[in-house]
C-alpha cells in the first residue's frame, strides 16, 4: 500500500482521484489551498486520508506535509486560462514556480515518482490532426501553456538528473462530476439568469475535445501501475489523455439547450477565437495511452450532459465561484 501526496486535492480532478485512490487502499495526503478547491468535495473521514491547507509557494510547509510519501499527484494550478493576461505573473506562481516547488519537497523527501497535469494547449495552434506526444511545439500563445510547458521541462529534467520517474499527462478540457469552471458552467450560468439568449465567445466554430473526469483518472492510475517511466530513456513519459473525437462550441450548445428545453437567441462575439491564446481546434492523438489497455466509457455529448445534469443539482457552486 503506497501513500499518495495529491496537490489540488479538493479540486475538480484531484478529488475525484483521492476518492479512487481510497477505494483501491490507498493511504493519501491531501494538499490544497482552497483557492478553487471546495470543502464539499473532500472525501469522506477515513483514517488513510489527510487533507491538509496549505499553498505550494510555502516550500517549507510543503516538504513538511509531504514527509513519508512515495508517490506525488501533482493536480494543484491556476486553470482560469482565459484570464491569464490580467494577471501575467499568476500562471507563473502557481504553475511554473509552484512545479519547482514540488519537486524540490520531493527531493527533499527522497520521493522519486511524479504524476503531473499538464494541458494539450501546450500544443499552441499545431497543423497535424489528431497531435500526437511528439508533435513540435510551435510559439506559445497561451500565458497558461508556457507555464505549463516550463513545468514539463522541470520535471523532464529531474528525472535526468535525479533519477526522478515522470509521468506527464496532457489533458483536453476535463468534464464531469464537481467541474467549476469551464464552457458548461459558463453557459449554464448564463441560461440560468437569462433563457432566451446566450452569448458565445468567438464564432461557435472552434472544434474542441473533451474527456470525462473519472475516465481520465482511470487513465492516470492504469499508467501509473504499469510503471512506464522506468524504463523510458530519460525516465520520463508523456500521455496525451483525450476522446477519438471532437465537437464544435455550436454541437456543445445544441446538446446543453436541447437538454433544458431552451432556444435561446445566439449571441457570437466574432473570430476564430473566444480569447487571446485559445486555439481554434484541439484534437489529440491518444494511441499511446490507448495501447496500455485504456479506454474511455463516455462520449464528448455523454460527458457535456452528465456535467449539465451534476451543476443543475449542485447550484451552489455558482456562488461559490461568484
Amino acid at each position: 500500500m503506497e501513500r499518495i501526496f495529491v496537490t489540488g486535492a479538493a479540486g475538480f480532478i484531484g478529488s475525484n482521484l483521492v476518492d479512487d485512490l481510497l477505494a483501491s487502499g490507498h493511504e493519501v495526503v491531501g494538499w490544497d489551498n482552497f483557492s478553487t478547491g471546495q470543502s464539499s468535495f473532500v472525501a469522506a473521514a477515513s483514517a488513510r486520508y489527510r487533507l491538509i491547507e496549505g499553498d505550494n509557494l510555502d516550500l517549507a510547509a510543503l516538504s513538511k506535509a509531504m514527509s513519508g510519501c512515495d508517490t506525488v499527484f501533482h493536480l494543484a494550478a491556476n486553470a482560469d486560462v482565459r484570464f491569464g493576461l490580467e494577471h501575467p505573473s499568476k500562471d507563473l506562481r502557481q504553475n511554473t514556480i509552484a512545479t519547482s516547488n514540488v519537486l524540490e519537497a520531493m527531493r527533499a523527501n527522497r520521493v522519486s515518482r511524479i504524476a503531473f497535469s499538464s494541458t494539450g494547449s501546450v500544443y499552441g495552434e499545431p497543423t497535424v490532426f489528431p497531435t500526437p506526444e511528439d508533435a513540435p511545439f510551435p510559439v506559445q500563445t497561451s500565458l497558461y501553456a508556457a507555464s505549463k510547458v516550463a513545468g514539463e521541462a522541470m520535471i523532464q529534467a529531474y528525472c535526468e538528473g535525479f533519477g526522478f520517474e515522470g509521468y506527464i499527462f496532457r489533458f483536453v478540457s476535463i468534464l464531469g462530476e464537481r467541474y467549476t469552471h469551464g464552457h458548461v458552467f459558463d453557459f449554464y450560468k448564463q441560461l440560468m439568469e437569462h433563457p432566451d439568449r446566450l452569448r458565445v465567445l468567438g464564432d461557435g466554430r472552434q472544434r474542441k475535445s473533451y474527456l470525462y473526469v473519472k475516465d481520465c483518472v482511470m487513465a492516470m492510475l492504469g499508467v501509473m501501475g504499469l510503471a512506464t517511466a522506468r524504463k523510458a530513456k530519460h525516465r520520463c513519459e508523456v500521455y496525451n489523455l483525450g476522446a477519438e473525437e471532437f465537437c464544435t462550441v455550436r454541437d456543445s450548445i445544441s446538446w446543453i439547450c436541447a437538454h433544458l428545453g431552451l432556444r435561446p437567441e445566439l449571441e457570437f462575439t466574432g473570430g476564430e477565437r473566444g480569447w487571446v491564446g485559445d486555439s481554434p481546434f484541439i484534437f489529440l492523438e491518444t494511441k499511446k495511452v490507448r495501447a496500455t489497455g485504456w479506454q474511455n466509457e463516455l462520449t464528448i455529448k455523454a460527458a457535456v450532459l452528465r456535467t449539465l445534469d451534476w451543476l443543475r443539482g449542485n447550484t451552489w457552486v455558482f456562488e461559490k465561484r461568484a
